[in-house]
């Protein structure tokens, strides 16, 4: 795992329990920190928007570019990244993706690795039942089958793992 994504990581732990104020309004201290960094005024959707936060600090704490899209947009970001390649298995620091169709989709980052295809997020605007639609940063365990793909940050590079179901 590189610097940046132990940073990326870091910042996102530093953040688990983070919630909207009020709650569903996608809007708070916080919340409206993770949407300016994408470019946005409180009241929109935030997963995206988180990862690029946490992305942003490992940025400025390492003095190095930021190599994801600067976008609140979830399928946005997927289809912004260049270099796609078939990955089954994600990698602690991947930033899986979850895609709804219509444009919509949900995203945050793998943290650990189970063997029976699941694994461990970090992600923001969900809550302990596993909504893209929830009011906090928090914890989960998802499946590999439950994801459109991941997105994995190399030193001076960015990839993207689709998964085959």
């Amino acid at each position: 795992m590189t610097r940046f994504v132990q940073e990326m990581l870091q910042a996102a732990v530093s953040q688990v329990g983070v919630q909207e104020v009020p709650k569903g309004s996608n809007r708070g201290p916080q919340v409206s920190k993770y949407l300016a960094s994408v470019g946005l005024n409180p009241g929109y959707a935030w997963c995206m928007a988180f990862v690029y936060w946490c992305a942003q600090q490992a940025e400025i704490s390492l003095k190095e570019p930021n190599p994801l899209v600067r976008t609140a947009g979830v399928m946005k970001q997927w289809l912004s990244i260049p270099g796609k390649y078939k990955h089954p298995n994600p990698l602690p620091g991947d930033i899986f993706i979850m895609s709804f169709g219509h444009g919509t989709g949900h995203t945050g980052f793998v943290t650990d690795i189970h063997i029976n295809g699941t694994f461990d997020t970090i992600e923001g605007n969900s809550n302990s039942d596993g909504s893209r639609e929830g009011y906090e940063v928090c914890r989960h365990c998802r499946t590999t089958r439950s994801v459109h793909g991941f997105i994995r940050i190399y030193p001076e590079q960015i990839a993207v793992a689709t998964v085959e179901l």
